[in-house]
């Protein structure tokens, strides 16, 4: 159920209780809901939010490298949402609660870069759907993340910006592409974050911080301008698959935002109708028992780090047996990367970036690998046959099976100056090969949910993916609603 707006009497902003004032850390320790339950109540300022957030930012961002930029209008966001709860006028169900905003997703009062110098100064004329929608809610937006540069690798590398580290170990990456969003709300800088999510780019990151990454079904959630302006070179790419999603500390708060953000647009071709869904109530439903549930770990024969494939079993199983579901581990379809590979290159604009890329300029390792290929005949085929294949190959197995659960990443969190693993329990990988249970659910369009499994014997991170069929979101999300995340967990931080 959303948060609603609770109607004061009109009064003045001190009206707010004194003892609304919070420390960094215990505001890093609420959640969104909490926050905007209090705030609409008027229990929480939300100019005391703001300052807290701000104040968490300075003291875990130098270190981490999460924003690229903070809004210079925070504390002023804040004390508009203030005035409407004084005057007694609703002020949304995101009132108060900061909210950041991957560098890919256009904001029109601050710099959108794409992570990259074709876009250096680059501000945008309008927002984006979901960011014209978290203002109408009340949200209050912190600033923009850092990511890959147009999205390209599953990391947080770009030539703009220091690279964005693991607030568990800042030697290792958070992975990526919305490595900022995750790493902002995995330290407690915010409660929610918009990621962005071509290949995995919300999962991944979320498996690797300890968060929870929802993918809705393609079209839920509208998404203008980013990939659907072709006056945007570079950005205007993965139109096919990308999403838009929230990461959050539990699956209320991601559900809230898709409260939020979800809904058709007629700016985006792809957006459906959210009439039958109520994301709140489903985070918070009894998940139906007697589901034919299917565990596979190993995707086109990428191998699976040992642990991550213990962990995640073993949360399959004990999820299994709390909703009386039957467990069963099927092969996996089989869905080459190749796949993938060719529907990336089909939807990139090698024209527009070769245009607009001077010579000498310096671009990221992922995006100059792309430039120097020339896409085949062979590749625009795969791209487009090949899909059908796939989305062929995953209905037939969600006709079998009510859900799918996958580990969400195939290994655990990497050294951050390097574009993957390398290898996997000692065998040599490809670069773009260690998320191979993420990109099918781009392909084909269904939910998909990245929630906490477990850790690793080194006390990282490891996800549990959870699918659903095409439109049941609501089933992945009131089972993504049983794992319950210690959220004082998540904002540790190791200097």
């Amino acid at each position: 159920m959303m948060v609603a707006a609770r109607a004061m009497a009109a009064t003045s902003l001190a009206s707010f209780r004194k003892d609304s004032r919070l420390n960094p850390q215990e505001y890093a320790a609420l959640s969104a809901r909490e926050i905007a339950a209090g705030v609409n109540a008027g229990s929480l300022c939300p100019i005391e939010i703001a300052k807290a957030a701000l104040s968490r930012l300075d003291e875990v961002d130098p270190q981490l490298n999460a924003f690229v930029y903070v809004a210079n209008d925070v504390i002023q966001q804040a004390r508009k949402v203030a005035e409407k709860i004084a005057s007694g006028i609703p002020a949304g169900p995101l009132a108060g609660v900061p909210v950041a905003v991957k560098d890919l997703i256009s904001t029109k009062d601050m710099p959108t870069t794409f992570g990259s110098p074709l876009y250096r100064d680059y501000r945008p004329s309008v927002d984006d759907i979901a960011v014209e929608r978290l203002r109408a809610a009340g949200a209050v937006l912190i600033g923009k993340t850092n990511c890959s540069e147009f999205g390209y690798g599953g990391f947080g590398h770009n030539p703009l910006f220091p690279t964005t580290r693991h607030p568990l170990d800042p030697r290792l990456t958070p992975g990526g592409s919305s490595a900022g969003s995750a790493v902002a709300v995995a330290t407690g800088i915010c409660p929610l974050a918009l990621g962005s999510d071509g290949g995995g780019s919300i999962r991944l990151p979320a498996s690797f911080t300890g968060l929870v990454g929802i993918k809705a079904s393609m079209g839920r959630v509208p998404l203008w301008p980013g990939c659907r302006d072709p006056e945007l070179p570079g950005a205007s790419s993965w139109e096919s698959i990308e999403h838009i999603g929230p990461l959050a500390r539990d699956t209320y708060d991601a559900a809230l935002l898709l409260s939020v953000i979800a809904g058709p647009d007629a700016r985006d071709r792809y957006s459906i109708p959210c009439a039958d869904l109520d994301w709140c109530a489903a985070a918070e439903a009894t998940a139906p028992s007697g589901l034919r549930v299917a565990f596979c770990a190993d995707w086109a024969g990428v191998p699976v780090d040992p642990e991550v494939r213990e962990v995640t079993r073993a949360a399959a199983r004990s999820l299994c047996a709390r909703i009386s579901a039957e467990f069963h581990e099927p092969a996996a379809p089989v869905i080459p990367l190749e796949i993938f590979r060719s529907v990336v290159a089909a939807d990139t604009d090698y024209l527009g970036l070769r245009r607009s890329a001077a010579d000498g300029m310096h671009l990221s390792r992922a995006v100059s690998r792309m430039l120097r290929q020339i896409p085949t005949p062979e590749q625009y085929h795969l791209a487009r046959f090949g899909r059908m294949q796939a989305v062929l190959a995953m209905t037939d197995l969600m006709q079998e099976f009510d859900l799918l659960l996958t580990p969400s990443v195939a290994c655990l969190p990497f050294p951050v100056d390097l574009d993957s693993p390398g290898s996997i329990d000692g065998i040599a990988i490809a670069d773009d090969a260690w998320t191979p249970a993420l990109f099918p659910m781009n392909l084909t369009g269904q939910p998909a949910a990245s929630v906490p499994a477990g850790q690793s014997s080194k006390g990282l991170p490891i996800g549990l993916q959870i699918v659903g069929r095409h439109l049941a979101d609501a089933l992945v999300i009131s089972v993504a609603g049983l794992v319950r995340v210690n959220s004082v967990e998540r904002v540790r931080v190791v200097s």
